[in-house]
């Protein structure tokens, strides 16, 4: 086989937790987003328009509709014969080992895999995080720095760095020393999850760290600050584009939202760096006499007949008259009965929200912030009439006629 000068791989195995209901049945990556995508479209389009075409994603949690999505890879141009995307999950690898004990480990089973391309460099990549970013110019800058491990950073604000994997630079780019999420932090430079080895280097630092017993096997905790240990070369890349990571419900409705405030800086539309999907083809959207639409994205095969404004519908929505949305995420197959009213809520795909019924509320008018939050309404979920769902819940069962939650 052809050597391939750099591959990536893409960690999409995650059990996505904190997004509860969302991620009941699918793994984090497939969580829709911005009304036609999916969460790991930003990783594979980076890829094919930084030039990468090998790109190995490591599955683990509910894979099928995220291998169904992907598919043969050719959405993004990945069907290829030489390279392409390739799923890898876990029972299929080395030493019969079962699940990816964390991200280094992952990796690690997959040694066969990448040594098969023999490739001088590898890209490691996380599969929950929206960007848009050119890998090719992050490896030229790690061969200038004949670098190990190059580490993509964002400067965040300070009252958020606590959140982060922190990194200290020196004028030259060196990173000098790391913070794990401190509860006082020194440093808002912040580690993206991206990350660049040299594969010679990577592959003998993996085996050691298998080989470890204490080792939690994670690329932040345990890999990173070894390499730094044994004084190679570490360096962090500037990034200062758009970056969200979308773990949390709070992140993902940010993140949806942001696609309609102009500050946030982040444009689909872009036809120099795409960002590609695989798109179920359907009708256009239809608005009614009755509809108003606005600072709202609506996609294709909606039918409106109520009001929307400052919301995200995905494709197939559709709005009742005398129905509103405001605030709002609403994904594919959802309906929203007349009368009903849905208020900074995120509303799974295929849920019916009945007529006359509530869903969230306005921050404004709760009484107590630490009480107010995104609510979220599950998949194929029914709310009935008249029903009432309160702010921050999930909810993932029927919610009955005149119900209050």
């Amino acid at each position: 086989m052809a050597k391939t000068e750099c591959i990536a791989m893409l960690l999409a195995g995650g059990q996505g937790s904190r997004l509860g209901i969302l991620t009941k049945s699918i793994a984090k990556p497939a969580v829709p987003y911005g009304g036609k995508y999916r969460i790991i479209d930003f990783p594979l389009s980076n890829c094919v328009n930084s030039g990468i075409y090998t790109v190995g994603v490591l599955t683990q949690y509910q894979p099928l509709e995220l291998n169904d999505y992907i598919g043969n890879g050719q959405p993004w141009d990945l069907d290829r014969n030489e390279g392409g995307v390739h799923i890898l999950s876990p029972y299929q690898q080395i030493k019969g080992t079962e699940w990816y004990k964390g991200t280094a480990n992952a990796i690690y089973q997959n040694i066969n895999f990448i040594d098969r391309y023999d490739p001088e460099y590898v890209a490691v990549l996380s599969g929950d995080h929206i960007y848009k970013m050119d890998y090719g110019k992050m490896l030229q800058f790690h061969k200038e720095k004949d670098a190990a491990c190059t580490i993509a950073m964002l400067e965040v604000p300070w009252e958020e760095a606590s959140r982060f994997g922190l990194m200290f630079v020196d004028d030259d780019g060196a990173i000098t020393a790391f913070e794990e999420k401190p509860k006082n932090p020194r440093s808002n430079k912040a580690s993206m999850g991206v990350y660049m080895f040299t594969w010679k280097k990577l592959r003998e630092y993996l085996i050691a760290d298998e080989n470890d017993p204490d080792s939690s096997n994670d690329f932040g905790k345990n890999v990173i600050p070894a390499m730094h240990g044994a004084g190679e070369r570490l360096f962090a890349y500037r990034f200062d584009g758009y970056w969200k990571d979308v773990g949390t419900i709070d992140s993902l409705w940010e993140a949806n939202l942001d696609l309609l405030n102009p500050k946030a800086n982040i444009d689909l539309s872009d036809s120099s760096w795409r960002i590609y999907c695989k798109n179920q083809s359907t009708a256009p959207h239809y608005l009614s006499d009755t509809a108003k639409v606005e600072n709202s994205m609506v996609s294709a095969g909606c039918i409106i007949g109520g009001r929307i404004d400052y919301s995200v519908l995905f494709s197939n929505v559709t709005v009742e008259e005398g129905a509103e949305v405001d605030y709002s995420i609403v994904m594919p197959g959802a309906v929203i009965k007349s009368g009903a009213k849905v208020r900074y809520a995120m509303i799974a795909e295929n849920a019916v929200i009945e007529s006359g019924a509530e869903v969230g509320e306005d921050p404004e008018k709760c009484d107590d912030l630490n009480n107010w939050g995104v609510t979220v309404i599950g998949s194929d979920v029914a709310i009935g009439k008249n029903a009432r769902v309160s702010a921050k819940l999930m909810i993932d069962q029927d919610v009955k006629e005149g119900e209050v939650k």
